[in-house]
This record gives structure tokens, C-alpha cells and sequence, in this order.
């Protein structure tokens, strides 16, 4: 493998690693459970059980060996696998999907994986009984649980908005608040609701493996907004023509390491190799922030005027970049903008730069949506189902995924702290309309798919 980088290609990778906080911010294993499907929910959890445990029970002890042998860091080891409402049959309720989600969580913990993903249902044109029986139990899943993290696509440029389960979205991330609100609400920040949801993606909490993926692959997540961002302080007072170009060359070195790591991962563990998902995900540590790439871009704080503008440069240089240097770029790749895991983002909102209504315009132009946002304890169920339908209709329209991962702890004002600690962060709650929409919520339906969606 190291003999198609050049020496000047390693050194530079060695510089990232080491002054730029260069690693691979997760190796996802994706693993399909189609065929643990059975007619009991004793017999579907425990052939799901087995599956992940065969899949994945070296996951872990592999990933740590490349870690020291290339000296590149993997900081998160993930599981994902088809979203688990595809899995229920018949005859598996409320309560049996809990069941599954136990045995699930009992794996990941054995394995020593930081979560698993796929605690899923795709329902953008309808739910069937099954679908809903598995939406209503996400609340006491996600609460009775340690690692798993869930997800539902509610919306699709070819099918339109299913304005029924954005209105339940809003009542279940209020649910899932109140009953881990002795946790800061942490139910919500492992929830996700998207448009367009990607079946390769490998970053939590919306990662499941999805139906037409292969029987076990492993995808990675690159991320390396403190090389980005040493390379557009460097760069000086260039044109952004020019700084687009920089910041394209830069990712291209991201992302040959990245596939290095990812090809030499799957190889050890005898599965496919799957993508490479290049976002810019950004962590609470100095220096590893979009926000800061957005400064040094010539930014006051996030949240100015060319706000916008500038994240729509960076993102679109990083999918280029991307693509120059590797045929398996998959998952969203780009930028994303999670509140409360990007200091600079965070400090922008404590000042008042970053108002709510100016990130959801970000998202237009960026990777995923409104991630990590915290709102007020008593903000109303359907307030929260607004909120998703105005992010999910901008993907939407605009053939991408978007997603919101909202937080609504009990109790909290605006203003308020809400600490999750690591790679979570923590959340300023931010400032909502008060205007109700309850009634344009209460009609549901479907909004129709976009003229955009006829392309055949």
C-alpha cells in the first residue's frame, strides 16, 4: 500500500498528524441483518446478536493496531446496521424492538465500540404498522440504553415531506427529553431526523447500513479541520479563487491518508471496503473548528454577513478535493456545523453572532442541518416539528441531506448550559420563535414532491 505515496506525501501526513490534529475521526463497520429475521423476537435478537458479535468482535483490537503501526489516531470505533424497523417482521411491537435494541447495546458494549447506529426507520412517503409500532419505542430505546443512536428519514426529493411523522417527531424528541432529563436530555443528542438520508454513512448519530449496501463493509470518516484551517492561515490575504485551490489540495492529502487507513482496516478484518466520507467534522479542542476555518476566511464570528457565502466555498472545495483523490468518496462529505462540538461555534452563540435563523440558512449550502441546538425546556412539541420541517424542506428542494439533531432539556431557558462532556460538548440554549405553528403541523399529509424530482 505505501508504495504508491511518495516521501514528500508521508512527511506531510506526519506533519497533520502531529501539529494539525489530523486523525480519522471514525472506522464504521456496516453490517447487514437482513437475514436475522425471524418469526420471534427471542430468535430475531439473538441471531441480530451473533451476527454483530461475528462481524465485529475484533473490531476494536484491529483498528487499535493500525492505529500504532501508521501512528494515525482512529478516535471513534462504530458499528451500523440496517435500520433495525426493516428487521421487526410481523409480529415484533413496541416493546420486542426494545428488546432488540438491548441486544444491540449488550454487543457494542462487549465489543468495546462507541455506539451503533441503524436504530432506524425510512418512512418519507408513509408508515406501515410495523414502522410505527418501532417509531413510538425510540424514546424508552434511546433512554435504556448506553451506545445506540437512531435516526428516521421523514422526507425525499423523489416522495415529498410526510408532514404525519415530522408532527410525531416533535412529540417523540420531547418524550425522549423528559425522560432523560437527569442526563441533560442525552436522548436527543444521539436522535436524528433527516431528508435524503445516505445509506454509507459512517458518522453517528444518523449512520445505518442501509438495504442495497453489501453484507459487511467498512466505511471511514476523515476529518481534519485543523489541517484546513492551518492551511487557510497560512495562506494569507489571497483571492478566494485562489484560497478555494488551497484548501482543494490540502483535502486531497486528507483524503489519501484516509483511504490508506480505510483500505488497510478492511483488509485485516476480510470485509469490503466501502467509502470515504471527507466532512469536516470539527471537536471541542482548540484549533479542530469550522468556526475558526470561517474566521480566518475573514469572518469576524460566525454568524456575519458572508457567512454563508463562505461556508458554501469550503464545502464545495472539500468535495472537490475529494474527489481528485479517491473514487470512493460516499456518506455526506463536506462540512458540518454541530453547535455544540465546534468551539468557535459555540462562542459565537454565547455572543450573540450565531442566531438560530442564521444556521439554518448555513445548512443550505453545507453538509447535514441544524445539529446540536439547543432550545428552551418548554419550547411546545410542535414548535420542535416546525423546526424539522423548515430544515427538512431545504433538502428537499435542494437534492440533499439535511438532518436535525435538536435538544430540548427540561427545564432550561435561554441562555442556559447544557454539558455533555467529550466529543458531544456542550450546548448554549438558543433563542426560538414563539410563534406557534401548531395548526399548520396539526393539518399532516405529505407536502408533494418538488417539480425537481421529475427527472427520468
Amino acid at each position: 500500500m505505501l508504495g504508491s505515496f511518495s516521501t514528500r506525501e508521508i512527511l506531510e501526513t506526519i506533519k497533520m498528524i502531529q501539529m494539525e490534529h489530523l486523525d480519522i475521526r471514525t472506522t464504521t463497520m456496516g453490517i447487514s441483518l437482513f437475514d436475522c429475521i425471524s418469526s420471534s423476537v427471542e430468535e430475531t435478537k439473538t441471531r441480530i446478536y451473533d451476527k454483530v458479535m461475528k462481524y465485529a468482535g475484533n473490531l476494536v483490537q484491529v483498528v487499535t493496531g493500525i492505529e500504532e503501526e501508521f501512528g494515525i489516531r482512529a478516535a471513534n470505533k462504530r458499528i451500523s446496521v440496517t435500520p433495525v424497523s426493516l428487521t421487526g417482521g410481523v409480529s415484533i411491537d413496541r416493546d420486542g424492538f426494545v428488546e432488540i435494541a438491548r441486544a444491540l447495546d449488550k454487543a457494542c458494549e462487549e465489543i468495546g465500540a462507541d455506539f451503533l447506529g441503524g436504530y432506524s426507520a425510512l418512512v418519507q412517503k408513509g408508515a406501515n404498522r410495523v414502522e410505527t409500532e418501532f417509531i413510538r419505542s425510540i424514546p424508552q430505546a434511546l433512554a435504556e440504553t448506553t451506545h445506540i443512536c437512531s435516526s428516521v428519514n421523514v422526507a425525499s426529493t423523489r416522495a415529498g415531506i410526510n408532514m404525519d411523522a415530522v408532527r410525531e417527531m416533535g412529540v417523540i424528541v420531547k418524550e425522549m427529553a423528559e425522560i432523560t432529563k437527569d442526563r441533560g436530555a442525552l436522548a436527543n443528542a444521539k436522535f436524528v431526523v433527516f431528508a435524503n438520508a445516505v445509506e454509507d454513512n459512517p458518522f453517528m448519530a444518523g449512520a445505518f447500513h442501509g438495504a442495497s449496501e453489501p453484507e459487511c463493509v467498512i466505511n471511514v470518516g476523515v476529518s481534519g479541520p485543523g489541517v484546513v484551517n492551518h492551511a487557510v492561515k497560512a495562506a494569507g490575504p489571497v483571492d478566494l479563487g485562489s484560497l478555494s485551490e488551497i484548501i482543494k489540495k490540502t483535502v486531497f492529502k486528507i483524503t489519501r491518508a484516509g483511504e490508506l487507513i480505510g483500505r488497510e482496516t478492511a483488509r485485516r478484518l476480510g470485509v469490503q471496503f466501502g467509502i470515504l466520507d471527507l466532512s469536516l467534522a470539527p471537536t471541542p479542542e482548540p484549533g479542530d473548528s469550522i468556526g475558526e476555518i470561517l474566521q480566518n476566511m475573514g469572518l469576524g464570528q460566525p454568524g456575519a454577513p458572508g457567512t454563508t457565502a463562505a461556508l458554501s466555498l469550503l464545502t464545495d472545495a472539500v468535495k472537490k478535493g475529494g474527489v481528485m483523490a479517491s473514487s470512493y468518496v460516499g456518506g455526506m462529505s463536506g462540512a458540518f456545523i454541530p453547535v455544540s462540538e465546534d468551539a468557535a461555534m459555540i462562542e459565537a452563540v454565547k455572543i450573540g453572532a450565531l442566531t438560530l435563523e442564521k444556521l439554518e440558512a448555513m445548512t443550505a449550502v453545507c453538509s447535514v442541518g441544524l445539529d446540536m441546538v439547543a432550545v428552551p425546556g418548554d419550547t411546545p412539541a410542535s414548535t420542535i416539528s416546525g423546526l424539522i420541517a423548515d430544515e427538512i424542506s431545504i433538502g428537499v428542494v435542494n437534492g440533499k441531506t439535511t438532518a436535525v439533531r435538536v435538544i430540548v432539556p427540561p427545564g432550561s431557558k435561554v441562555g442556559d448550559v447544557v454539558n455533555f462532556g467529550g466529543l458531544l460538548g456542550m450546548a448554549i440554549v438558543q433563542d426560538i420563535n414563539q410563534y406557534s405553528c401548531e395548526r399548520f403541523v396539526a393539518r399532516g399529509g405529505r407536502i408533494p414532491a418538488p417539480i425537481t424530482s421529475m427527472r427520468n
